[in-house]
């Protein structure tokens, strides 16, 4: 990270929890300054003076001394070769296989996902050297909260040694029931707390600790009856809970008896601990996440499916202390990166967990900022399914992830059923009422064209299996309703010989779709409702399709739709035939925006999707068979409007290659 050449450097000391909702208003913050912070002159130089890089950055990667430098293998991309170097003279580390470099600084905020202020309190701490505080109150606050996450230590030290005890045999038991090894013990500083009403309060006391120190820091409880404050756990599994820079807080306790009441327990509140704002194992999952391009945090519902995940190789799951996912904990996971994904039990109520999280994420997502979400299989939780299928499935079950629009199309599509017009619509306002909540302009755009074409999908599927139905019940003589004129198309679909026999003699009204595209090009606003269906259309007569891409052509330009004009267009552009039959195909009526014709020139237009022909030629070559029963997939639409894009990309190539040669 550059800093300013000189000066003193102000730094607005904050919680590792700042919010990313404006809207929201700032709770107090967790860092010991909550004022504005004057990094004396020389400060950050002393402090990077003090420490030796390679002693901190050997920590995370393994240096090997070459000349003045270390190398080793970069802890940012996947590499064999080491193209990592350290240089301890200069301060500086730089990475050539990802082009990162900086001070020491900067590779704990990259490696360990912290704030500049956070990094620098580190190091500091690590240096011997004391941060300014910015009043002699902040300062007795600061020494304060020092001193109750030292009883938090002291306490996690403890319950740590009566697991290992005779007390503790109950709680490794059950650890070992669930396949957690002593070592997975000790990895997360696994404990138990003694099944006694003072026994911890006791110890924290013998090892200097003030009773309104252990109270403060939700170790103990006022009695109710007046009677000695007791121990706030007792005679549980205890899981300690360590802040965004690793040092203990507050902690979860699991009771072992079928009639523990609550079955897990939490610290209260505290002066250095609120659940809403802090993620377990958040600090060690962030630096196993690394600083890879994309991806982010796993999310689960509890401690033991955290610890789960991470013994089987996914070290970067996280878990909320026993709530719904708040706004505070979104903002951490989108800090340590873009794209965490969340995963629920695949029952009722994880279901409607990931809708309250995907409720409150909505309005924040920007680009480079999302969520996806994992239903587990058959109402299993990470934990279950691992002891149960193996790592292998988890990793699949993370593969098959839903992003945010997915998991939000399928709440509102199954809100109700479609069946009729009136509950199409309500789909139809469901979903534009959540694409305004998202506050960014440009992604707020995009759901709501996502979400549009996934309507359009489903409906269009809906009405194919409705077709397939009445071809299989309907007789061959009712089928003739097939070649019938289309009110207010302008067209006639062909069928036999005869049929292919007009469609060849260039008579205008026997153009099959000629009368739909000149509609579109009378009554413009059509465009706006079929654009992606007309460009996914297939005409027999080349020429039909040229109108047709001379009708994208002026959109794509945002030029004016009018007849004339395009006529004039094709004739200059050596399209003589096509301009003449745009110029002397009989004027359409117009028709009312949002009318019943409108919807049935779309119906009308849907006839002319096709898939590829079984010679494999490309939609749209004016040699498809002109049957109107091979209808496209949605896909195939998609893919029509492409091969469109490509041949206009083409023909502007070729002429600006032959306006170079003309030059020349």
């Amino acid at each position: 990270m550059a800093l300013p050449q000189g000066g003193a450097i102000f730094i607005l000391a904050a919680s590792p929890a700042i919010s990313a909702f404006p809207e929201m208003p700032q709770r107090a913050t967790l860092n010991p300054m909550s004022q504005t912070v004057r990094i004396p002159d020389g400060f950050v130089e002393e402090l990077k003076a003090r420490i030796r890089p390679s002693d901190v950055i050997g920590r995370k990667v393994k240096l090997v001394k070459k000349g003045k430098e270390w190398v080793g293998l970069s802890p940012f991309t996947n590499e064999k070769s080491p193209s990592f170097y350290v240089n301890d003279q200069k301060r500086i580390f730089k990475c050539f296989s990802s082009g990162m470099g900086g001070d020491v600084i900067s590779f704990i905020m990259e490696t360990e996902r912290l704030s500049f202020m956070e990094a620098v309190e580190k190091l500091a701490e690590e240096a011997g050297m004391s941060l300014p505080k910015a009043s002699p109150e902040a300062a007795e606050e600061y020494d304060h909260r020092k001193r109750l996450q030292a009883v938090c230590e002291a306490a996690a030290d403890y319950f740590e040694d009566r697991l290992q005890s005779t007390e503790g045999a109950a709680a490794r038991a059950y650890l070992e029931g669930r396949g957690l090894l002593p070592a997975a013990w000790r990895r997360h500083r696994l404990g138990y707390s003694p099944d006694d009403w003072r026994k911890t309060i006791e110890h924290l006391k013998s090892e200097g600790f003030t009773m309104p120190e252990i109270l403060e820091a939700g170790l103990a409880k006022e009695s109710d009856k007046g009677g000695e404050p007791y121990d706030a756990f007792r005679g549980r599994l205890m899981f300690p809970i360590p802040d965004s820079r690793g040092g203990i807080i507050a902690f979860g306790g699991r009771g072992l008896t079928p009639d523990a009441k609550p079955k897990y327990l939490n610290s209260g509140d505290t002066p250095l601990f609120h659940k809403s704002r802090v993620l377990y194992r958040y600090k060690a999952a962030r630096e196993a996440l690394g600083s890879g391009e994309g991806g982010g945090l796993i999310v689960c519902e509890g401690y033991m499916d955290a610890i789960a995940l991470a013994e089987a190789g996914f070290g970067h799951a996280v878990a909320p202390l026993g709530t719904a996912l708040t706004e505070d904990q979104i903002s951490l996971l989108w800090r340590a990166g873009p794209e965490p994904v969340l995963c629920f039990d695949g029952d009722k109520a994880g279901v409607g967990a990931a809708f309250r999280a995907l409720d409150r994420a909505l309005p924040h997502v920007e680009p480079g900022r999302s969520l996806y979400f994992v239903l587990l299989p058959d109402g299993m939780d990470p934990d279950d399914l691992i002891r149960e299928r193996g790592p292998a499935a988890m990793t699949e079950a993370l593969d098959n992830r839903l992003a945010l629009s997915e998991l939000l199309w399928r709440r509102e599509r199954d809100a109700e059923p479609l069946d009729t017009p009136e509950r199409q619509a309500g789909l139809e306002a469901r979903l534009a009422a959540a694409s305004a909540l998202i506050q960014h302009p440009g992604v707020r755009a995009a759901y709501e064209r996502d979400l549009k074409a996934r309507m359009r999908d489903h409906f269009w599927q809906v009405r194919q299996a409705s077709r397939s139905n009445n071809n299989r019940s309907t007789n061959a003589g009712n089928n003739s309703y097939n070649n019938r004129k289309r009110p207010g198309t302008g067209q006639n679909p062909a069928s036999g010989e005869s049929g292919q026999a007009a469609l060849k003699s260039g008579a205008p009204a026997k153009l099959r779709g000629l009368g739909a595209v000149v509609r579109a090009i009378d009554s413009p606003f059509l465009l706006a409702l079929g654009t992606e269906t007309l460009a996914a259309s297939i005409f027999p007569d080349p020429d039909v399709s040229q109108i047709r891409d001379c009708v994208l052509d002026f959109v794509n330009a945002g030029k004016a739709i009018d007849r004339s004009v395009m006529s004039a267009h094709l004739l200059e552009t050596g399209n003589m035939r096509a301009s003449r039959l745009l110029k002397d195909y009989p004027d359409t009526p117009q028709i009312a925006a949002d009318g019943p014709e409108a919807r049935e020139w779309l119906i009308a237009l849907e006839q002319y999707m096709a898939v590829r022909g079984s010679d494999g030629q490309d939609p749209g070559s004016g040699t498809e068979a002109a049957s109107g029963e091979s209808t496209a997939s949605p896909s195939a639409w998609r893919r029509r409007h492409q091969l469109v894009a490509e041949r206009r990309a083409l023909k502007a190539r070729m002429n600006e290659a032959a306006g170079k040669v003309g030059e020349s």
